[in-house]
């Protein structure tokens, strides 16, 4: 494990003493306005985010943009200031996670005004919402056809007079909606679960006592298809936690989210903390985020203060549908709610795009005279914090079945009187999987709880008594993120970084197997849920590369344990374990064999290289040499097999994925020398150079290189060359500056496409072949368009890797590990450094 030096722990030590009265301020003020700004981050799942520009625009949600809901308000001399997240709100028409509801459907183009009032739904089916594919949530009516029709009548008693109407809908994919004839959706090609659309004044005009319908058509283009949708509004117990907090600032760093509100005449600062320290494996695995919070008086006055966070049971569910049980723990100085599915079928539910449903969420604040928890009815809670500045007293234990009930899970603290000195505090959030994955077909528990000795309960005990400590290692973590990155890359790059290391970290899952080895397992989010896929593990290795190789490994091992004990027999690797939480061997429908081969035996020469030695690469010698053998044999022509850029499809012949094969070739012989095998590796070396040489006369196309050997007039980003110039090799002589020079005129506002077929890109190859660059006007040259990208996507989620380079929007992926490639500036440096 990569161990900080004794001046720099000096240095942080001395830097916290000076800080350890400051913690609401950042160590680095940031600009960079993030898609989708980090909260509660520690796994694949337990990840929570806010899409938004302001904290209190909307609901929090998981990285798959499913609602997890956290709320946030301060009550400043008796009126309530909202300053994270937005309240459930209370169904008009519910949708189907509540209760199923009845329309009629056809899949037959209808005739005449079907989306009227008054239509006559004459041959047309009756069933019960959501219409989709089983693999959809609450699905009641099956739907398989290319396009269904629905419209659903409902009768309203009465009509909110001075209370927000909202529309609140899903569907998958093209989808048109409306209201008593009023068309208020109309969408393209996408799918979206529960969004909500307020009415304007028009439409509520349409809307009348008595019998109303909405009308609605979807067409599925491919995969799942889903309708359901619903009327809501306010509850009107609840209308105090509908004025919001004025946003003033956030800035994010690496372990750490700032924001800063007024709430009248009372400045809130508010500190969302991820403890993983990245060599610190208790603390990067331990599922427990702070919250921290500070209230200040602006006007030199006194103030009364109470703060306010809740979640609810949601977050340990996939689909509100799922009753779940709740219920108050007092235990050794912290009170706790407790909430989980009643089912909990751990580890059962595997895939994408899904949130889990197994283990149980926890809010907790430390026992005393002014905090207190809570668990009780979701409107009633808020109620007495709004009316009385305290939680109302709540229920021991509730047990739901329906969304609609879902009780709130509330910490209060009352700050008391508030002065210009302010006064502050902290609640604790964590989650418990119980088991986290199935590896070759045993449970294993989290790192942190060393097979069972560790309790969840211990582990908050350990968070509350170290908070400051850990609080001030977060704030020297950061800036020696911070620092590293600007001196690689300038600040622009450095912001980039911090925006991206929860991010990064909390797409793993840490754990050891049953021999005590250290694995550290990768959910392919986004793109299909497969578990530590290694054309995954290859893009995201820089930031482990440079931090703590010891996490490199634990990605890698059980990729060489899988080959090792025969149960998969490829003269390569495979390309993933299995689809996430299952780890019990490769499910992908094809094999990569130069893409996965060239990455396991370069990452073995880059963590060899990092560590000084190749002890580790010694252990599984074998297969590097058979792996490394069909790289020499089939890579340097590769013929058209699967490999991580086929985005517009196969290509024979790929000249960046032989450039894979011979860095692979040449990863094999620097390995060797580091073992003393000098003969071995002057071989491979020899046959590097003549593959190398005889790819740039196959490749070259005067002023720069070709996309496929036999492709004229076609280009590619090359970036796996990255590795010739960061271990001084000189394979590709002139190759990088020709290529460079070429690329910066084929930029487009969002950054340089990945080839010439399309004008998508992926941004964790830019960072690569940024980092060819000879100067770091260059690299910022490449740097400049994707801070653009990050800082203007109209695309609210974690960062996507795939985008488009002329609109920023994003083609697809969410929250990979793969940007952890974003760190290779920082990692090219201090390699050369110890050249």
């Amino acid at each position: 494990m990569k161990k900080l030096t004794t001046a720099t722990l000096l240095a942080m030590g001395l830097c916290s003493q000076l800080q350890a009265t400051d913690l609401f301020k950042p160590v680095q003020e940031t600009d960079l306005r993030l898609p989708s700004v980090p909260l509660v981050t520690s796994d694949p799942y337990f990840s929570i985010w806010s899409p938004y520009d302001k904290l209190n625009e909307g609901s929090t949600k998981h990285w798959t943009n499913d609602e997890k809901s956290l709320i946030g308000a301060v009550r400043v001399d008796g009126k309530v200031y909202r300053f994270m997240g937005k309240q459930a709100l209370e169904a008009l028409v519910s949708m189907a996670g509540s209760e199923a509801w009845e329309g009629h459907y056809t899949f037959d183009a209808p005739q005449g005004e079907w989306t009227a009032l008054d239509y006559a739904a004459n041959g047309w089916q009756k069933g019960q919402g959501a219409f989709g594919t089983n693999d959809m949530p609450a699905v009641r009516t099956g739907w398989n056809t290319k396009d269904i029709w629905v419209r659903r009548e409902f009768n309203l008693n009465e009509i909110p007079a001075n209370a927000p109407i909202y529309l609140k809908y899903s569907h998958d994919d093209v989808f048109e909606l409306y209201l008593n004839g009023e068309k208020l959706v109309a969408t393209d090609y996408c799918w979206r679960n529960n969004v909500v659309l307020e009415l304007s004044d028009k439409v509520r005009a349409k809307m009348r006592k008595g019998k109303n319908v909405i009308a609605a058509h979807c067409h599925n283009t491919t995969g799942g298809a889903y309708v359901d949708f619903g009327l809501y509004t306010t509850n009107q117990k609840t209308v105090e936690f509908e004025n919001a907090a004025i946003q003033k600032s956030v800035d994010v760093l690496p372990t750490q989210t700032y924001y800063t509100f007024t709430c009248g005449p009372v400045e809130l600062d508010v500190v969302f903390t991820a403890p993983m320290l990245i060599d610190d494996l208790d603390l990067i695995s331990t599922p427990i985020n702070y919250i921290s919070y500070q209230a200040t008086s602006t006007d030199k006055k006194a103030h009364d203060v109470q703060v306010y966070i809740e979640t609810t049971p949601q977050l340990a569910v996939n689909e509100m549908t799922q009753p779940t049980k709740a219920q108050v723990i007092r235990k050794n100085g912290i009170n706790y709610v407790e909430a989980g599915s009643i089912d909990q079928p751990i580890t059962d539910r595997k895939g994408d795009l899904i949130s889990i449903d197994w283990g149980y969420v926890y809010l907790a604040g430390k026992n005393g005279a002014n905090t207190s928890v809570s668990l009780g009815n979701y409107a009633d809670m808020k109620a007495a914090f709004s009316t009385q500045g305290e939680l109302m007293a709540g229920r021991r234990e509730v047990i739901t079945r329906k969304a609609d009930e879902m009780p709130a899970m509330a910490y209060m603290e009352d700050l008391g009187t508030v002065s210009s000195t302010g006064k502050s505090g902290f609640m604790m959030i964590g989650y418990d999987d119980i088991y986290s994955v199935e590896y070759m077909y045993e449970r294993r528990m989290a790192y942190w709880k060393h097979d069972g000795k560790v309790s969840i309960f211990d582990a908050f005990e350990r968070a509350k008594a170290n908070y400051q400590s850990i609080m001030e290692r977060c704030r020297d973590f950061d800036a020696m993120i911070m620092k590293d990155a600007e001196k690689a890359g300038g600040k622009k790059y450095a912001e980039i970084c911090a925006a991206s290391y929860r991010h990064v970290m909390a797409a793993h899952k840490l754990f050891t197997d049953k021999e005590g080895n250290l694995l550290f397992f990768s959910k392919e989010n986004n793109s299909n849920g497969c578990i530590n896929t290694v054309d995954l593990t290859y893009p995201s290795a820089p930031l482990f590369l440079v931090y703590n190789p010891d996490l490199m490994k634990g990605m890698m091992t059980s990729i060489f344990e899988y080959s090792a004990s025969g149960r998969w027999n490829k003269p390569f690797p495979a390309h993933d374990l299995g689809t996430y939480p299952i780890a019990n061997g490769q499910v992908y429908g094809g094999d990569m064999p130069i893409e996965e081969g060239g990455n396991m035996v370069i990452l073995a020469a880059a963590v060899a290289k990092a560590e000084g030695n190749a002890d580790y690469a010694k252990r599984y010698w074998d297969l590097l040499t058979i792996w490394t053998n069909y790289l020499a044999e089939y890579g340097q022509d590769p013929e058209n097999q699967l490999c991580t850029d086929d985005f517009a499809g196969h290509w024979a012949h790929n000249a960046n994925l032989s450039v894979k094969a011979i860095m692979g070739v040449a990863a094999y012989s620097e390995m060797a020398k580091m073992l003393g095998m000098d003969e071995v590796a002057e071989t491979y070396m020899t046959k590097a150079r003549n593959m190398a040489k005889k790819w740039m006369e196959m490749a070259g196309e005067g002023d720069h290189y070709r996309l496929a050997f036999d492709r004229p007039n076609t280009w590619s980003q090359k970036y796996n060359m990255v590795w010739d110039k960061m271990w001084g090799l000189n394979l590709f002589p002139g190759v990088m500056e020709k290529e460079l020079k070429y690329y910066l005129t084929k930029q487009n506002p969002f950054g340089l496409p990945l080839d010439s077929r399309k004008e998508y890109t992926k941004s964790d190859w830019i960072m690569w072949t940024a980092s060819m660059s000879e100067d770091m006007e260059t690299f910022q040259q490449f740097i400049n368009p994707l801070y653009k990208y990050v800082n203007e996507t109209t695309t609210r989620v974690p960062i996507s890797d795939w985008h488009h380079t002329d609109s920023g929007e994003w083609v697809g992926f969410r929250a990979r590990s793969v940007i952890g490639g974003y760190w290779m500036k920082v990692l090219m440096d201090k390699m050369q450094e110890k050249q």
